[in-house]
């Protein structure tokens, strides 16, 4: 039986038509010796996630049975969805974590400087850098705050968070080029190896993007880049089949994501676009930490991103979720939320400013 459903990929309702509940089983034969047509088999909810991840996993599933969803074709109602989503987790964040938030331009791009309630700033000293998630078509302002504001908390390390330009008005690689102008601005009062980077789903590819981009432009590195949800990579491998069927959404291709407005106008064989493709470049990565759910389509292209840096010399932690689906940081009263927000700081906390301890 047919059924159209919503996809979620990056931030991003996608509406596609897929079998329903057995998809594969009643599929063709496989186009080749290597596809395999999955049986119908029961996917009960991880025992390691915890009972309020699972509660939250239902009614995830529940909203998507629903149809409430915005129309894709339909930009700005997507806009529009997403800015009350991103306001409602907002609201959870702010109601749990204690943090300033000020809008100010730096070189030019307007940001959020969030730091934690009480913090003495002080000139220089360790900074981060947020790049909020969206499809890179949606999320600034509460969304990147829900993303910052944790962090900064946890870490007691002020973020700026940037409200880099969104496509499709603004395809790759313009969010590259304001996040270099932030980073040129940030270096004229933080050493490099004091300035952490890090961003989630759309953020965490912007992330890889950044560093490769500063590397090339012969900047020095950040101390140190965490991608979350998203890397270096093209979204690929088996979990943009099996991720997708975990979260019973339907799968997805390669070229699905690739069609992505602000990736129209990025070259597979760019180093900058994907950094992972470019051993010389990636043995030039700062340390970084790459994390995600196992039901997050992204899991497959993180897991390379991973062996590729660990292959090229770089130090490299992969932290992965058993039953966590894809961005489930938003949800800040997740215990593997706050467990990964910590993660995060003590990360950052390991390796920023070690060059001069």
């Amino acid at each position: 039986m047919m059924r159209r459903v919503a996809v979620r990929a990056c931030g991003l309702w996608l509406i596609v038509a897929v079998v329903s509940p057995a998809w594969a089983g009643d599929q063709a034969s496989a186009p080749d010796a290597a596809t395999l047509a999955l049986p119908a088999t029961p996917l009960p909810f991880s025992e390691f996630a915890s009972a309020p991840a699972r509660e939250r996993f239902i009614a995830l599933q529940a909203e998507a049975r629903a149809g409430d969803l915005p129309d894709p074709s339909d930009l700005a109602e997507q806009r529009r969805f997403y800015q009350r989503y991103n306001d409602t987790r907002l609201a959870e964040v702010r109601r749990a974590y204690d943090a300033e938030v000020r809008e100010t331009t730096l070189g030019g791009v307007p940001v959020h400087v969030v730091t934690p309630r009480g913090h003495r700033e002080t000139k220089g000293g360790r900074v981060l850098v947020n790049l909020h998630g969206g499809a890179f078509m949606w999320g600034a302002g509460s969304g990147a705050l829900v993303e910052a504001i944790p962090v900064a908390v946890v870490s007691g390390i002020p973020v700026v968070t940037v409200d880099y330009r969104l496509a499709p008005e603004h395809p790759y690689p313009a969010a590259v080029d304001d996040v270099e102008s932030v980073y040129r601005a940030l270096l004229k009062e933080h050493r490099a190896d004091d300035i952490g980077l890090y961003g989630c789903s759309a953020g965490g590819m912007l992330a890889a993007q950044a560093v490769a981009r500063f590397l090339t432009q012969a900047l020095p590195a950040p101390g140190a880049v965490a991608t979350l949800c998203g890397t270096g990579l093209p979204f690929s491998g088996d979990t943009l089949t099996l991720g997708q069927i975990a979260t019973a959404s339907a799968p997805m291709k390669q070229s699905d994501l690739q069609r992505l407005p602000y990736l129209r106008t990025a070259r597979l064989d760019d180093p900058i676009a994907f950094p992972g493709n470019d051993a010389a470049l990636l043995a030039r990565f700062p340390p970084t930490l790459l994390m995600a759910g196992s039901r997050d389509f992204s899991v497959s292209s993180l897991t390379t991103m991973h062996r590729r840096l660990l292959g090229a010399g770089v130090d490299a932690d992969l932290v992965v979720f058993d039953g966590l689906w894809h961005a489930f940081l938003v949800f800040p009263d997740l215990p593997e939320s706050k467990e990964a927000y910590t993660l995060i700081a003590r990360f950052f906390d390991r390796h920023l400013g070690e060059a001069h301890r």
